[in-house]
Parts: C-alpha cells; structure tokens; sequence
C-alpha cells in the first residue's frame, strides 16, 4: 500500500457505540435465561418464543469480537507494518477473560446446590473451560460458558486466520482475506449441516457448541473490519457496495427496523423450536444465518457512527460503563439466578417472570461492578507488562480497537 494509506488508516480508532452494545448483548443474554427459567418461553405465545430468540445476544459478542480482534491485524497490513505480537495478544486475552471466569467456576462450584459432589476431575475440566469437549451439559450456574469456550478456541486460532489472509509479507490484499473468510463460513455451513453430526458419533462432548458451528459469525466481524479499513484507506473511492454500508450504518434507525423484522422472522419455525427440542440441521442453519445477519446489523451501527443523537445517546457515559463490566455480567449472572430462585423459592418453570428478571439483574449489576474492581481491572493492568514469551511490547502499539473488551 502506499505512504498515503499508512497515514490515513487508523491504528488506534475508537468506538464508543461498541461499549454499549456490548451491555446491549449481555443483557439479552440475561433475559433469555431468566425467561426461561421462570417458564416464560412456553407461557406467553409469539412473545415467549421472542424472549427465547433473545440468545442472539451471543451471535452480537462474536460479530464484535471478529471485528474488534481483527482489525488490528488488517490494519498494521494496510499500513504496511508487520504483523501484532502474537505473544502478547495471547497474554492479553488470557487476562482479559481468565480471571473472571476462574472466580465465577469456584463460586458455581462451590455454593450452587446442584453442583455438591463434583470431583475433582470437573473442577479441572471446568477451570480449564473445555467442558463442551468432555461432556453433554456444563455444570450448573455454567452452561453460559459454552460461548466463552467458543471465543477462547477463536482467540486461539485467530493468528493462524489472520496469517492465511495476510501471509507474512506487509500489504493488504482485500481478495485474499475475502476468499479466507468464504472458506470460513463454507466451513460453518458444513458444520452445521453435516459435520458436527459425524463428529457427535465419537464425542463426549457437544460439536454444535463448537467453534466450526459459529465461524460465520466471526467471518461477519471480521469482513466489517476489512470494510472499515478499507472505507479509511480510499474514502470516496472505496468500491459502491462499501458506500452503501457505510450508508446504511448512518440510518441505525433503519438497522434496527432491520434487526426487530429479522427476531421476528427467527421466532417462526423456520429457524426450529423454542424450548428444549432439538432443531434440524436446516432449521439450526436458518436461525444460524439469520443470527449472523442480526448481530453484523446491530455491530455496524457502533462502527460507521455519524453525529446524531443515537450516537450520543448510545455514547452516554453511564450506558458505556454498562459494557465495561458487561463481561462480569456475562459470566455472573447465572450463579446469581440460582441465588434468586433459592433465596424467593420461585419454582422451576413456575411464572414470576419479571420478578426474577428485574432481581437478577439488579444483583448481577452490583456483582458484575465488584468484580470489574477487584477482579477485572487488576488483571487488565497486567496486561500491559511483557509476557513471558514473544517479541518485546514494544513491537505492538496499543490499540483501542483491540483493547475494547469483546465482552
């Protein structure tokens, strides 16, 4: 690329917006669960149904994390810079998600009634977060944790993706990272309908809660990344498709229009059952790609943001703390329904669907901000000393787009 690009794409941008989504996604996470367990998704018709389809909070957190853990990488290519420490990236992750979920293990552990009498072999599968490998069901006041073993498997092999698309040289080459990211959800789609089948003969463990599963997700994250780059390295002469997004992006009000149509169509049964029925692989796909148009929409209105008040409401201070301790929520927040449901004795199943949601979350919210303090932040700070491997710091220059949490 030339000396002019190195100077006008961003290596360090900042999206406001994201922060609140990221609360945006917890929280449809929470409602879905404490819907649940009060029996709301059975009891209230299309309603329900819509409450159920509130788990594409989750397809939000990967469409984010694509993007935001991407973009790094295309940028220093477009730039002409090497690639990011891959040894310091993996530091930072680590301390970015480990901590929390280590303290949220002991705590489902330890105090959950359901979970008296584990051995020591959980204990380890548990802190290890390879549950979904071993075994059909995680242990209760956990079973959120499915997702984080997804996006831990991503942060894994995110370099390797990353080399695929760029290859070690300096440049970028929108062809190649697009025929990476085809061949990621070409894999996600077979998956879906047929691999995660062959591989449950001889699996222990829940292949359709596996990273192959949910790789068009992160492909959406990671092409708004590369449409991001791209819109800043050639402005007005970006290709018209990438205008058009970038339109689009500054009409949230018509992406969200967008998002609510697309809920309700995912709350038919085209994209299978609401409760605990097993969908077919045509309706899993259905929901699958429907989720994955839902979660680019909603991550596009934090990324392309014009002046207007939907970004200064959603840039508000408060509602931008709401998603720096969204990941505590994330990981918490089931512990705390468990505490809930023992502490009022509302049953299983049992209605009290408000109640429980509005106690659930008011505790999450106070728990979430002690562990942001204690907990969370400390191990951030971490992150800024060297690791114990790979190249010096100095080699990877702080970027805001990496360092917002994706959770």
């Amino acid at each position: 690329m030339s000396e002019h690009v190195t100077q006008v794409v961003e290596q360090r941008p900042e999206f406001p917006v994201l922060d609140t989504l990221r609360a945006v996604g917890a929280l449809a996470v929470l409602t879905t669960h404490t819907t649940f367990q009060s029996g709301e998704y059975g009891r209230n018709g299309a309603v329900g149904t819509l409450l159920s389809r509130l788990d594409v909070g989750v397809a939000i957190f990967f469409v984010l994390s694509g993007f935001l853990l991407s973009r790094p990488y295309l940028a220093r290519a477009a730039a002409g810079r090497e690639h990011p420490s891959t040894g310091r990236y993996y530091w930072k992750r680590f301390l970015r998600i480990y901590p929390v979920y280590a303290v949220t293990v002991v705590i489902a552990l330890a105090l959950i009634d359901e979970n008296r009498g584990l051995g020591v072999v959980q204990w380890f599968r548990s802190l290890l977060l390879v549950d979904i490998y071993t075994s059909p069901r995680l242990p209760q006041g956990l079973t959120q944790m499915w997702s984080l073993a997804v996006e831990a498997m991503f942060y894994l092999v995110l370099p390797l993706l990353m080399l695929a698309a760029l290859g070690r040289g300096k440049g970028l080459r929108p062809g190649r990272v697009g025929a990476v990211l085809g061949a990621l959800v070409a894999v996600s789609v077979w998956w879906v309908l047929s691999l995660a089948g062959v591989v449950a003969e001889s699996s222990a463990g829940v292949p359709m809660s596996w990273l192959p599963a949910y790789l068009t997700w992160f492909a959406v994250g990671m092409a708004l990344a590369l449409a991001h780059v791209l819109h800043q390295s050639r402005g007005d002469a970006a290709p018209a498709p990438l205008r058009h997004l970038t339109t689009l992006a500054g009409m949230p009000g018509a992406c969200w229009a967008v998002v609510a149509g697309l809920l309700l169509v995912a709350a038919t049964p085209l994209a299978g059952p609401s409760f605990l029925f097993v969908a077919s692989p045509a309706e899993a796909l259905t929901k699958h790609v429907l989720y994955a148009v839902i979660g680019g929409l909603v991550v596009l209105t934090g990324i392309f943001t014009v002046p207007g008040s939907y970004a200064r409401v959603m840039s508000a201070p408060a509602l931008r703390h709401l998603g720096v301790i969204s990941y505590s929520t994330f990981c918490i927040h089931l512990p705390v329904l468990h505490l809930v449901m023992s502490v009022t004795d509302y049953g299983l199943f049992q209605g009290h669907g408000w109640q429980i949601w509005a106690l659930t979350l008011v505790v999450s919210l106070v728990a979430s901000e002690v562990l942001y303090r204690v907990v969370e932040r400390p191990g951030m700070r971490l992150g800024g000393l060297r690791p114990p491997w790979g190249r010096s710091s100095t080699s990877h220059p702080k970027s805001t787009a990496q360092t917002t949490t994706t959770r």
